[in-house]
């Protein structure tokens, strides 16, 4: 059967924005004077992640260490996010986000160029709302008119993505991106509808030939 799709909403954070600097900033800021290298921390927080756990909080905990503040202003948008949001575009699709953030989610993306190609915004800070809690899905669903069987939800973690997405009959698209990648699904809600491995994959998986998602026209 034809699944017709009329929105794909998308996660910021390692899916369309490489936090990859900002993270170096606060690890090291985390283990500056501790005796804890940022070595040292970064394995234990993969270690934690492939455990199916929050590698950040369970690391920090193993260490004794205090989280330090998100230097959002190091975030960068990754070279193919622009290019693959334009085609979406291109074919059809409207495009929205969900995502946790910072405050000044819009103001960023306008810095990067990229808030145009947005129609709804669901940013955490903003809304009181965090993934996974559902009901920040469920206000960018409401603020686009769409029913969640018409709409994918794009994003790199099974648990703060994948899992609330699939709870409310959304199609879901993992992106194997960032820390994220090193996370198996620890039960079936979290299991992607589809799972790919570049952002560039995303437009011919939604509606190139043969596909089984294709938009409204």
């Amino acid at each position: 059967m034809l699944r017709v799709i009329s929105w794909i909403f998308f996660d910021l954070g390692s899916t369309l924005i490489d936090e990859t600097e900002a993270d170096r900033h606060r690890v090291q800021e985390m283990t500056a004077e501790t005796g804890v290298t940022q070595e040292a921390y970064c394995e234990k927080r993969l270690e934690m992640i492939r455990q199916g756990l929050n590698g950040d909080a369970e690391a920090a905990r193993f260490f004794g260490l205090k989280k330090t503040t998100w230097h959002s202003e190091d975030e960068t948008p990754y070279p193919d996010a622009v290019p693959v949001l334009e085609a979406l575009k291109r074919r059809g699709f409207r495009l929205g986000v969900i995502a946790n953030q910072n405050p000044g989610t819009a103001q960023r993306l306008k810095n990067w160029e990229m808030l145009g190609y947005f129609d709804v915004i669901a940013a955490s800070a903003e809304l009181g709302w965090a993934k996974p809690d559902p009901s920040i899905f469920r206000w960018a669903l409401g603020q686009a008119g769409c029913p969640a069987g018409k709409a994918v939800m794009v994003g790199d973690r099974t648990d703060n993505d994948i899992a609330p997405a699939n709870g409310l009959g959304m199609h879901t698209v993992r992106l194997l991106r960032g820390l994220g990648a090193h996370r198996e699904p620890q039960c079936e809600k979290e299991r992607p509808e589809h799972t790919i491995r570049t952002l560039g994959e995303l437009p011919d998986l939604l509606c190139g030939e043969g596909s089984v998602i294709d938009p409204i026209r």
